[in-house]
């Protein structure tokens, strides 16, 4: 790690806490709701020329679904737009979150509709057009499967980043220390697969609203074939009403891990142990630690260290340099009076 000499000297430093996948993952996303949209526009106008409700209505739900795609996609462009704005004190490394946080109320509202469809079907069965649905279902499927295939496409875990860069300033005896790392030192743990810290929400919520849809797809073409078979028409809002518990299971998970993130709740709070013991190794006390996640693959903290010794930022800095998830640093030293005097 770097220090920067004279404590009064000041270093400038960037707040870019984006994830390393970002690009691709924008690019990736702008294609999915390409295809998506050639697909909404040619069944409307396919069910428009003939005569197909069921093709029109599916059009209609495919708009929904680049709607949403539409969200995450603006998500990226604008983090990536602002990323530099001194503005956003910690960086826009959170609008995927953000985004994420939003789909999955939407997601919500979705499921709500789908139940209460498939319990309004259940108490008034209503006629099914199965040379039409079935083939529409299947289409829609597929088109979920290449959209999925896209947001994946090349996809691998993000990388950290560890961004040390000193700068510090003396008031009285409270030492202040930020650091951020221009160096983009690289760490990938492979020991974790899905490693929390590097998820990208806003690509996962996307990648969630494809397989939901996806799902119940799944569930609407085998509702519809047991419905033509063996006269069950129960069969499809069953099916629909379990892609709708599918879906909410889905929006509950995400709104819980995106909401914790936008509050700054601690992501991991054994590392904030491990932090707090790394500090408190030599008998100097912390009073104060917070950790929060910046963007994916970024983590902040900020600690306040009591000590009776003359210990300066740069020592504690060392201390914390093998945490490659730290992005951000802020060290407080509060100068405590000697032992006996």
């Amino acid at each position: 790690m770097t220090d920067t000499g004279s404590p009064f000297q000041i270093s400038p430093h960037s707040h870019i806490f984006l994830g390393h996948d970002h690009d691709r993952a924008e690019r990736r996303t702008w294609v999915v709701i390409a295809l998506c949209t050639v697909m909404m526009i040619a069944e409307i106008i396919g069910g428009a020329l003939f005569g197909s409700l069921a093709l029109i209505a599916d059009g209609l739900h495919m708009s929904t679904h680049a709607g949403a795609l539409l969200l995450a996609a603006l998500a990226y462009t604008f983090a990536r737009r602002y990323a530099a704005d001194p503005n956003f004190t910690f960086g826009t490394g959170k609008f995927g979150d953000l985004a994420g946080y939003s789909s999955a109320i939407v997601l919500a509202m979705i499921a709500l509709l789908i139940a209460y469809e498939a319990v309004s079907r259940f108490i008034e069965p209503v006629p099914i057009a199965f040379d039409e649905a079935i083939p529409i279902a299947v289409l829609g499927l597929l088109v979920n499967i290449a959209s999925a295939w896209l947001l994946a496409g090349g996809h691998h875990h993000d990388h950290g980043h560890s961004h040390n860069h000193g700068h510090h300033h003396h008031h009285d005896d409270r030492v202040h220390d930020h650091e951020h790392d221009d160096d983009h030192e690289h760490a990938h743990d492979h020991h974790h697969a899905d490693d929390k810290h590097h998820r990208d929400n806003n690509m996962r919520a996307a990648v969630v609203h494809v397989m939901a849809d996806a799902a119940v797809s799944v569930l609407v073409i085998a509702g519809l074939l047991l419905a033509r078979v063996f006269g069950w028409l129960w069969m499809d809002p069953l099916a629909g009403f379990i892609g709708a518990l599918v879906i909410a299971s889905w929006s509950i998970g995400l709104l819980r891990d995106t909401g914790a993130i936008l509050l700054d709740r601690t992501p991991d709070p054994d590392m904030a142990e491990k932090v707090r013991q790394a500090i408190e190794s030599d008998g100097d006390r912390v009073t104060d630690l917070h950790l929060w996640r910046l963007g994916p693959g970024h983590l902040g903290a900020i600690v306040s260290v009591a000590t009776a010794g003359q210990r300066e930022p740069a020592h504690y800095r060392q201390r914390l340099a093998h945490f490659t998830h730290l992005s951000h640093v802020t060290v407080e030293v509060q100068r405590l009076p000697p032992s006996g005097s």
